[in-house]
């Protein structure tokens, strides 16, 4: 039993040590088969590295030496590009050098300028207040307005003012407004026709009594003024007050405004008389109310303009254009008299700077207008001349018309030898027949000077017109073949 027992244990410790051999064997080979291309990848990967380590150092070898190339060329490169730069940095330093010393340049000069651009202001200042000062003297007052239009710039030239003022203190001079001038003006003009009218009546040895010596009314300038001088003048704050009013429609705003500045017409008139023969100065003051009436009507308050600034301009404006048009026999339009206007003042300036008349050229050159212009307001600038005036002394009858040629008139022998020609004329075509006649002075116009074509000739016969052609010739034959013919040879 215990026999059979070992043999059972040492048969299945056989058959099991047998299945481990087995498992083992099978877990080689199964091993052997994995390993068998991993084997051959691992050959491959050997070879390659195999490569790699040979073709590694080469590829190192070339890689440094190429480096080494690259860095020898970049070197050079470097050191090629360098000298190029320095010397453009150079040039660019050179070139802002010479930039920052011409604007230093140019900043020293403008300063120069504005300098000497200063003396220049001071001394035309100082020169201009002389004038004025001059000017002063004589009448013994100045206006604003003069001031002014003297010296514009008057914020800059505080001192010169301050100057001015001091100087016409010094020497008694006022400083008036405009409305206070018109009024004075007015108030003398007044008192002077009133003397006058006083001194008629004491010469006529009259009673002299208030009522008496009171003007008559007889002269419309007189009386203007003084219905004028009664109307008081109002300030800028009425003025305001009045505008506001006249931009609602108000009507009496609107003449209250225009009543307050009838003197400044006046004042602004008194300039122009004279320059007209035609226009009086009634006709002026006229005028220049009309001016005044659109100024009223165009005044904005909104802009803190005075009123009488505004409405000046109008009113000359309306004078001006009253003297273009109505002045001259011609007219000649307004633009066209401003540079008249221009081109006299330019001709007095350059008679007194080369004490001779300019010619054409140089007065185009002083004002900038070509040369055929300039000839062309000589020739307009002409003004008009009465053949009636008189030539000579007072006692002589001659008139400038006899002494000018008439060119259109035709002279006597003329008309005499032209009234022969005429006679023999119509007696040589009375040998031809009406039809040939009348053919003849239709063709060549001998009735009434117009000559006609051969086909106009034959409608008015109702032929054609090789047939007029044909009566024509036969009618030159005839009067070839006159004995009379020789009377025309003369002519």
């Amino acid at each position: 039993m215990v026999a059979s027992k070992k043999r059972k244990t040492a048969s299945a410790q056989r058959k099991k040590s047998s299945a481990a051999r087995k498992k083992r064997v099978a877990k080689k080979t199964a091993v052997k088969r994995k390993r068998k291309p991993t084997v051959g990848r691992k050959k491959v990967v050997r070879k390659k590295t195999t490569t790699k380590r040979k073709s590694a150092p080469k590829r190192k070898v070339t890689a440094k030496k190429t480096a080494t190339k690259r860095k020898r060329v970049a070197r050079k490169k470097t050191t090629a590009k360098r000298k190029p730069a320095s010397r453009r940095t150079v040039r660019r330093a050179k070139k802002t050098v010479k930039k920052t010393t011409a604007v230093l340049r140019g900043r020293d000069n403008t300063v120069g300028e504005k300098r000497i651009s200063a003396k220049k202001r001071k001394e035309n200042v100082l020169n201009v207040i002389k004038d004025l000062i001059e000017r002063s003297k004589q009448r013994g007052f100045i206006t604003e307005d003069e001031i002014i239009h003297a010296i514009p710039d008057m914020e800059k030239n505080l001192e010169e003012v301050e100057s001015l003022y001091e100087q016409l203190e010094s020497n008694s001079i006022k400083v008036m407004s405009s409305g206070d001038i018109i009024k004075e003006e007015t108030d003398k003009i007044a008192n002077e026709y009133d003397k006058e009218k006083a001194g008629i009546q004491k010469n006529k040895k009259e009673s002299v009594v208030a009522e008496e010596v009171e003007p008559n009314y007889n002269d419309s300038i007189q009386m203007y003024l003084r219905e004028i001088g009664k109307v008081p003048l109002i300030r800028a704050e009425e003025e305001v007050r009045l505008a506001k009013l006249i931009e609602k429609g108000d009507p009496v705003a609107k003449q209250k405004l225009t009543e307050a500045n009838l003197r400044l017409v006046v004042s602004i008139a008194k300039k122009y008389v004279g320059r007209s023969n035609n226009l009086s100065l009634l006709d002026l003051i006229q005028e220049g109310n009309i001016g005044l009436f659109r100024a009223v009507e165009k005044f904005d308050y909104k802009k803190g303009y005075k009123f009488s600034t505004y409405a000046t301009w109008w009113i000359r404006q309306a004078i001006t254009r009253a003297l273009a048009d109505q002045s001259r026999t011609i007219r000649i339009p307004v633009h066209m008299v401003e540079t008249i206007n221009k081109y006299v003042q330019t001709v007095r300036q350059l008679v007194q700077e080369l004490g001779r008349e300019p010619l054409a050229e140089e007065i185009s050159a002083e004002m900038g207008i070509p040369v055929e212009k300039i000839r062309h307001i000589q020739k307009i600038s002409q003004e008009t001349v009465s053949l009636e005036t008189s030539v000579g002394d007072s006692d002589d009858d001659s008139v400038l018309g006899d002494f000018i040629e008439d060119t259109e008139t035709i002279m006597p022998d003329q008309t005499a030898s032209r009234t022969l020609l005429k006679n023999h004329v119509a007696e040589i075509l009375e040998e031809l027949s009406p039809r040939e006649q009348r053919i003849l002075k239709i063709r060549f116009g001998l009735g009434d000077g117009v000559t006609h074509t051969l086909e106009e000739v034959g409608q008015e016969f109702g032929v054609t017109r090789e047939r007029i052609r044909q009566i024509e010739a036969k009618a030159l034959e005839k009067i070839r073949n006159q004995k009379n013919l020789g009377k025309l040879k003369d002519y």
